[in-house]
């Protein structure tokens, strides 16, 4: 697992996402110079132009050369994905998590290699132990877990950027819809020709396949 470790400038810039949505700075407010916020968060002056560099790329921040720096209007404020997803209704998510499932079951039968044939093949045998064991907690882990590591195989890092993050809003909802794993072991032979298709490198099939799986 890779773990990426987060900025300074980007801890600084939640810092600042946190004061404004908890209502320090109003939307057309100015914030205080650079040098008053590198004292505020002990830290130095191209830190803090990263960090308002970040915010104003995402909409909450205006600086206005010779003005100083505003609080966006939130009507105007660019939504990222992630936080568009977070006030998503679990259904909606579920709707894009399926949509992507297709495509990335396509990509992948066409550039997997060996070593995520091995993760995909590790992930659908945790899920099926899982489901048979009625460990539903596991068996939903196992199941995100599979079809994560098919998303990476598709070698398309948006698609599996965005299967990861869509993921990510999906376990809690799972828990809450299923009560057992009855629905992952009638789901499991679906699971393993999804696996096969992508090992044979049927595009075709994995295709066919996911829209199968995705009507369960």
């Amino acid at each position: 697992m890779i773990i990426t470790r987060k900025s300074l400038a980007q801890e600084v810039a939640e810092k600042i996402t946190a004061q404004v949505e908890g209502g320090i700075y109003n939307s057309g407010e100015k914030l205080p110079v650079e040098a008053d916020l590198m004292k505020i968060f002990g830290v130095g002056r191209s830190t803090i132009r990263e960090a308002i560099k970040i915010m104003s790329n995402s909409g909450l921040l205006r600086v206005q050369q010779g003005l100083g720096t505003f609080v966006e209007d939130h009507a105007n404020r660019k939504e990222t994905i992630v936080e568009r997803l977070k006030r998503a209704k679990s259904p909606e998510v579920d709707e894009v998590r399926q949509l992507l499932e297709v495509k990335i079951a396509e990509k992948a039968a066409l550039h997997r290699t060996q070593a995520d044939l091995k993760k995909i093949r590790r992930h659908l045998e945790e899920r099926n132990t899982a489901a048979l064991t009625n460990s539903l907690r596991e068996c939903i882990d196992a199941d995100i877990a599979f079809h994560t590591a098919i998303a990476i195989a598709s070698k398309s890092e948006i698609l599996a950027d965005l299967y990861k993050t869509v993921a990510d809003h999906l376990k809690n909802w799972f828990l809450s819809v299923y009560n057992t794993t009855e629905d992952f072991k009638t789901t499991y032979s679906l699971h393993k020709k999804l696996y096969e298709a992508i090992e044979a490198k049927d595009a075709k099939k994995a295709w066919e396949i996911a829209a199968k799986i995705i009507q369960h």
